[in-house]
């Protein structure tokens, strides 16, 4: 059982990398492509909108096939698209390549996850998912530090740096992993949708998307908050990713444990309530390479804690669809990444390179408020919310 986990936070490794590297590779794309940081962090969005908006349309239309097929599908498709964008001449081809990486890896993640839960006892699913995001983790730890070292003279080497993880979670897990067992019917579009007319399910997948807006407003951007501190050398801004890295793993750790201990609420709201902390001394934190990496250390080790405990939270709402919740889980992080984009590139503009972290702070703010008020009535893990239908009770792993 812990072999198959590993190899599903493999795929995740390739996408994290993917995902994540372009924090440390916009100043290059810019230079090359003749487009503002601003813009080149757009490439962000379409990837996390195509995701968002593909993710749960792709899973109904590939609800019949077997999991160890879609999986496989899902790298070919991403690491085709992120080969295209290796390649791409103009930053309009780019950002079409983006989409097709998004398409493989909106197939990928929700699958992974909800195999994951499926394959350990309802008391070890914090865990579960926290080994297969720490595929996530490690990507932050080795992937983008390495990603940006390597790209600090041609940010084409990254894109090559994740073609080649690609292939390898590929050849891996065509190698390593077997067929799971059979499930029922697969539920249609609607029925994936249904979850929706639950409020606690809108809430949490609120609180999902309020998250991932604000942590990603400022570490899409965090070489500009940490300039001063790196003065532009990319070595030491591969420094910092790596302590980042290293700290995002160590929080997805920690964080599948604590759920799995203290509960969703406490970890959401403590975890939220640090990362307002960092993102208000940001601004003064940034100016030295010790503070930007006592920021590097503090604010993953929170965040990621957090980003385990947001799907366990809505998967608990009804264990029998699972599949389901954790897919809109996934949307609603996606759309709050997408989001996360534009509202960096807008709070720079208003607020300047320096001080565009406190806006997070206060973004925050707001989802340590959204998060106490849509789990008060929790003690731990929130069950009971969603009442599944028959046949998506049939379903449970589709």
């Amino acid at each position: 059982m812990r072999l198959r986990l590993l190899l599903l936070a493999l795929g995740t490794f390739a996408i994290g990398t993917d995902a994540m590297v372009t924090a440390g590779i916009l100043g290059l794309v810019a230079h090359d492509l003749d487009v503002s940081v601003s813009a080149a962090g757009q490439m962000v969005t379409v990837f996390a909108l195509s995701y968002a908006l593909l993710a749960p349309v792709l899973a109904t239309a590939t609800a019949r096939w077997p999991r160890r097929r879609l999986l496989l599908t899902a790298l070919a498709l991403f690491t085709a698209g992120n080969l295209l964008s290796a390649l791409a001449p103009t930053f309009a081809l780019l950002l079409a390549t983006r989409v097709l990486a998004a398409a493989g890896a909106a197939l990928y993640s929700p699958t992974a996850s909800a195999v994951a839960t499926s394959l350990v006892p309802a008391e070890q699913r914090g865990r579960a998912l926290a080994t297969v995001l720490g595929g996530m983790t490690v990507a932050t730890a080795l992937g983008v530090p390495l990603g940006t070292y390597l790209g600090r003279s041609d940010w084409r080497l990254t894109m090559w740096l994740v073609v080649a993880l690609g292939t390898v979670a590929f050849a891996g897990l065509a190698a390593l992993l077997r067929e799971p067992p059979a499930t029922g019917g697969a539920p249609g579009l609607r029925e994936r949708l249904a979850p929706l007319r639950d409020r606690r399910v809108v809430w949490a997948a609120a609180t999902t998307f309020a998250f991932f807006l604000t942590f990603n407003s400022v570490y899409i951007y965090l070489a500009t908050a940490v300039h001063r501190a790196t003065g532009g050398d990319a070595s030491r801004l591969s420094l910092v990713m790596l302590v980042t890295g290293l700290a995002s793993v160590a929080g997805s750790w920690t964080g599948g444990r604590a759920v799995d201990r203290f509960g969703v609420r406490t970890v959401l709201l403590s975890g939220s309530a640090a990362t307002v902390v960092c993102f208000a001394l940001l601004p003064w934190l940034g100016r030295t390479m010790p503070g930007a990496l006592a920021y590097a250390v503090a604010t993953p080790l929170a965040g990621w804690a957090v980003a385990v405990a947001l799907p366990h939270r809505m998967a608990s709402l009804a264990p029998a669809s699972a599949p389901l919740l954790l897919s809109l889980n996934s949307s609603a992080l996606y759309l709050g990444m997408a989001a996360a984009g534009g509202a960096g590139s807008l709070f720079i503009t208003l607020l300047g390179e320096r001080a565009f972290p406190w806006a997070s702070a206060v973004l925050a703010l707001a989802t340590v408020g959204l998060a106490a008020v849509t789990t008060r009535s929790a003690t731990g893990n929130e069950g009971g919310a969603y009442a599944p239908s028959t046949a998506e009770r049939q379903t449970r792993t589709a």
